[in-house]
């Protein structure tokens, strides 16, 4: 390590420096603040200022020690805050976005274990307007997806291994660590993507069984989107990038929720054995364009289907929202933004699955169409 740049980091700073030459730590971080006005929330105008809309708030440390012949020890310890509140985020975890540690190999591949974002995160969610460009704005409906980072994996080992002829590939599995119910509340996920010149392609798959039941598996219920008896998400997505300054995508996902229990961004939950099973399939076309190296425009349009199967009958609502974003690279930590995103829902259920409901919005609208207006800076460090 040749720098320590914070005092108070200088006796590890010391001790790494005279334990190994070959080790280095990292502090990082970004803050996103902005404000956001909605035009139906609950039935009423919404203002707000709220942090983390394009990209979650957060500071971290990560390290890696050479250990010889191409090996290294690596951990990362991610905490995502609020700075209106100065309140922790996920649930209020310390390391709440990530915190693992693991070993990397140039030639195997790296190996961690710890609370850490799946192989669908990682691999796929790049593809979507909400993973790669526009955040919580362009998220699809209820995040239910989980496209847009609401929740990661507690209790997990992943595996992610070495580019091969532009071929990588993902392993996850989240543990219980129930006494006697080893099959409740866990996760287990694979994917794999190609990239070849400006093309890019992926495939995901991820099984969730008892989500959000408690606290301590594999996905905590502070943090699960649906509390379910099991959940399957299937994904794709190719991307081209035509230059410098184009870039268009499209994602597709299917996800399939049995027999749940909640939904987060309800405010009157459904009643309790009412629900056989919520389908979604998403259909995600977005792309960037850069007017010039620091000014880029970004737009994301989604229409979601659900089949949605209670003790009651059968309903198929629909979705459809578009997003744009204007960004404005001010220097090469801090950019300056501006946000709109509108939602119409076709719903025929009686129930707030008729409610449009944009991720970031101040509530859920009383009616099937929002809008969201937001403005916004994030820096980097």
């Amino acid at each position: 390590m040749k720098k320590c740049l914070l005092a108070i980091a200088a006796p590890a700073c010391l001790w790494g420096t005279l334990a190994h030459a070959q080790s280095s730590v990292q502090l990082y971080g970004l803050i996103d603040e902005g404000f956001n006005y909605t035009t139906n929330a609950k039935g009423s105008r919404g203002y707000q200022l709220l942090a983390g809309d394009l990209a979650g708030s957060r500071w971290g440390l990560r390290g890696e020690e050479a250990l010889g012949d191409g090996l290294s020890a690596v951990f990362r310890l991610e905490s995502g805050f609020s700075p209106n509140t100065g309140k922790l985020s996920q649930g209020g975890r310390e390391f709440g976005r990530q915190a693992y540690v693991g070993l990397s190999s140039q030639q195997y591949g790296t190996f961690t274990m710890g609370r850490q974002t799946d192989p669908t995160i990682d691999l796929w969610s790049v593809f979507t307007g909400a993973g790669n460009t526009i955040g919580d704005l362009a998220a699809h409906p209820f995040d239910n997806d989980n496209s847009d980072f609401t929740y990661r994996i507690q209790n997990s080992v992943k595996y992610v291994s070495p580019a091969w002829r532009g071929f990588t590939g993902e392993a996850l599995y989240g543990f219980s660590n129930g006494a006697g119910a080893f099959a409740t509340n866990r996760v287990y996920s694979v994917a794999g993507s190609y990239h070849a010149g400006g093309f890019a392609a992926a495939l995901a798959y991820m099984n969730t069984t008892g989500g959000g039941i408690n606290t301590t598996g594999a996905v905590a219920s502070d943090n699960q989107t649906f509390t379910a008896a099991a959940q399957e998400n299937f994904d794709a997505g190719v991307s081209y990038t035509f230059t410098n300054r184009a870039m268009l995508a499209f994602a597709y996902s299917r996800v399939n929720v049995y027999d749940p229990t909640s939904n987060v961004f309800f405010t009157k939950q459904p009643a309790t054995g009412s629900q056989i099973a919520w389908k979604f399939d998403n259909f995600d076309i977005n792309g960037q364009w850069f007017f010039r190296p620091d000014l880029s425009l970004a737009a994301d349009y989604t229409y979601s289907l659900q089949h949605i199967t209670t003790t009651s009958g059968h309903s198929t609502p629909k979705w459809q929202q578009v997003a744009l974003m204007l960004n404005y690279a001010a220097s090469k930590r801090t950019s300056l933004y501006v946000q709109g995103a509108y939602q119409h829902v076709n719903g025929d259920t009686n129930t707030q699955f008729d409610n449009a409901s944009i991720v970031g919005a101040a509530a859920i609208s009383s009616s099937g169409n929002q809008m969201v207006y937001r403005v916004a800076m994030l820096h980097r460090f």
